[in-house]
């Protein structure tokens, strides 16, 4: 069985290697390099930059309370930037031994198919070579939007990509959208020094989340200085002698900022150009690769995965992706189960939730009881100094089953898996509150939430 992988990303490289295991002699082709966009300029470094960032505002605004003398505290720009380079460099090279480990051939080159068992893929000097497959599994991922605004193209106007790699730290920057990728780079760069806005179109940033936990976000940014305007649009950007104008508009009327950058994180759309669909009549729609369940295309050997596919735009999804594809390919039951897929932000407080939200549960019909926990009662969270933060669970009233878990706080994209495994398992709030968790953590705050369904949270007040 000959299986080629159309890109070297967090979904490509996966399912290359699943495949692998499984038997089929497998060729993986990237344009580019080996992690795609989440570990060159996504996921990984902008994760390298927040811990930093963190790490710098409890020093700045917190080491003389945790009993940490400091006479000087700064940022080196150039170190942080190489260290960021090291650990992606460090991460391509694991990817790297594990295809060779795994005996999967690995071509850089641009993949393009020449029918339904063969593409054509074109080195960078030019050279071409084809490549003969029984499946083909295509995982290109996606791209920066850039949305038509008047003087989107002006110098100074960038995207996620070039954001995570400035030669300085910008004085001042307006971010356009507020959505996750927008709210971490706010904490990012207002953590070290600059003076960040962020203009949002909805009526909340990270809109998609509850607003019980995004409030707890937009407080803490607040506190650091970002300014937030939500319900505004943005009407043009211009050049000024100084750098950049952003123009907007909003109920409360027309509002003008001038920075040093504009960052336009309004969201990314599937990579499909190049591809040559149109020579096995693979199917599109809006943009992206049309599937089913299995990842399956119109075209039954050819298959679908990640961002490329315009389903939900996160690693951890193409990853799984990945897997359930090859195993359909291999002829063995695979299975995804989508409504235990994690969202998370890494801002401080960092957001993680699973499931519906309390107004999407409602929606759909169910009677809902919520259990809260606030983190303020949690003496791990009292301990590092992150109190701004809380448990949240979303019940079904007339069966107990949990249908979703919100959180912000410290740990939370980490604590987030014992929501997400509750969902697959289909448990009631009793389960959560009959497992023992372990004292003193934070996670001891999702058994205090679980009690909280049923207003018998130990570590609160009585309510009567």
């Amino acid at each position: 069985m000959k299986i080629v992988v159309i890109g070297g990303g967090p979904g490509g490289y996966v399912a290359a290697i699943r495949a692998a295991q499984l038997g089929a002699e497998v060729t993986l082709v990237e344009r580019k390099y080996l992690g795609g966009t989440c570990l060159n300029v996504g996921c990984i470094p902008t994760k390298v930059l927040l811990h930093t960032s963190e790490i710098l505002t409890l020093l700045k605004h917190e080491a003389k309370e945790i009993g940490i003398k400091v006479s000087e505290v700064g940022v080196d720009w150039t170190q942080l930037q190489n260290r960021k380079e090291k650990v992606i460099k460090q991460l391509v090279g694991g990817i790297d031994g594990l295809l060779k480990s795994n005996k999967i051939t690995k071509l850089i080159g641009n993949g393009a198919f020449v029918n339904r068992n063969q593409i054509e893929v074109t080195a960078g000097d030019g050279k071409k070579q084809v490549v003969d497959f029984d499946y083909a599994v295509i995982a290109t991922g996606s791209e920066p939007t850039i949305v038509p605004i008047p003087g989107v193209d002006l110098e100074g106007v960038i995207t996620s990509d070039d954001v995570l790699s400035l030669k300085e730290i910008p004085k001042s920057m307006c971010i356009i959208g507020g959505g996750v990728i927008g709210s971490e780079f706010a904490s990012i760069y207002s953590s070290v020094g600059s003076e960040v806005t962020i203009v949002e179109m909805l009526p909340d940033i990270v809109a998609t989340m509850d607003k019980d936990v995004t409030d707890c976000l937009k407080t803490e940014l607040t506190k650091a200085g970002v300014k937030i305007h939500t319900n505004t649009k943005v009407e043009g950007i211009e050049k000024t002698a100084s750098g950049l104008k952003v123009n907007t508009s909003s109920a409360a009327g027309k509002q003008s900022f001038e920075v040093e950058k504009v960052l336009l994180s309004i969201g990314r759309k599937p990579v499909i150009q190049g591809l040559e669909l149109e020579k096995v009549g693979i199917n599109t729609e809006r943009g992206r690769i049309t599937v089913n369940r299995k990842m399956q295309t119109n075209i039954d050997n050819i298959y679908a995965i990640g961002d490329c596919n315009g389903g939900v735009m996160l690693a951890h999804v193409a990853s799984a992706e990945g897997i359930v594809a090859v195993e359909a390919i291999m002829k063995k039951p695979s299975q995804i189960d989508f409504k235990t897929i994690p969202y998370c932000v890494y801002t401080k407080p960092e957001l993680a939730a699973v499931g519906m939200t309390e107004k999407q549960a409602k929606e759909q019909g169910y009677e809902v009881k919520t259990g809260t926990f606030p983190l303020y009662a949690n003496g791990k969270s009292m301990i590092m100094g992150e109190m701004n933060g809380l448990v949240k669970y979303v019940v079904d009233a007339k069966t107990d089953e949990i249908l979703g878990l919100h959180m912000a706080g410290p740990r939370a994209t980490d604590l987030i898996v014992e929501g997400a495994l509750a969902l697959r398992l289909e448990a009631t709030i009793e389960e959560i509150i009959t497992t023992i968790h372990a004292h003193p953590t934070v996670g001891e705050s999702l058994h205090e939430g679980a009690h909280a369904v049923h207003h018998s949270a130990i570590h609160l007040p009585r309510q009567r």
